[in-house]
């Protein structure tokens, strides 16, 4: 599953919106996101304070609060975020894709641990297809984001900490 954060605003980004630290920078700014999730957290570590975090019981509701302006942002993974964009068909809303500054989780190919070269060799063809767009056009079609896929690798993914 493609657990990296998007934000869904209105069209144009009249606000400009990239990451969580320039809604928290505003201090009007309002967003929206499940309570207890992942967006929510990362909201507040940004430095949005509590009462302009919205706590959002479901993607309809959301996505309902956003049209109407009593939020000014939802927070939500890239698949939900893009589902919800897609039935609304509503051209008054933007999808931000990838949010600055926000963690990339991700999905991944295992190997037994003495398969060093076959791990090797799919890095170095999984770099390739990033590289030629050929990786893009096999995943967006599915709602992931491309960038945020090109924007790591396992080096960084499992770094030691």
């Amino acid at each position: 599953r493609d657990r990296h954060d998007h934000q869904k605003i209105l069209e144009g980004n009249p606000k400009g919106f990239k990451s969580y630290a320039d809604i928290a920078k505003d201090e009007k700014a309002t967003i929206g996101a499940p309570g207890g999730g992942t967006e929510e957290r990362l909201a507040l570590e940004a430095g949005v304070p509590r009462e302009r975090v919205i706590v959002v019981p479901d993607g309809q509701s959301g996505l309902k609060m956003l049209q109407d302006g009593r939020i000014d942002t939802y927070s939500l993974p890239v698949l939900s975020i893009n589902d919800l964009v897609k039935k609304a068909n509503d051209p008054n809303i933007e999808v931000i894709a990838p949010v600055q500054g926000a963690p990339v989780y991700c999905d991944g190919a295992a190997f037994r641990k003495g398969d060093t070269a076959l791990r090797d060799e799919f890095d170095k063809v999984l770099a390739e297809m990033k590289t030629s767009g050929e990786f893009a056009k096999i995943i967006e079609p599915y709602g992931f984001s491309a960038a945020a896929a090109i924007s790591t690798n396992r080096e960084k993914l499992c770094a030691a900490k």
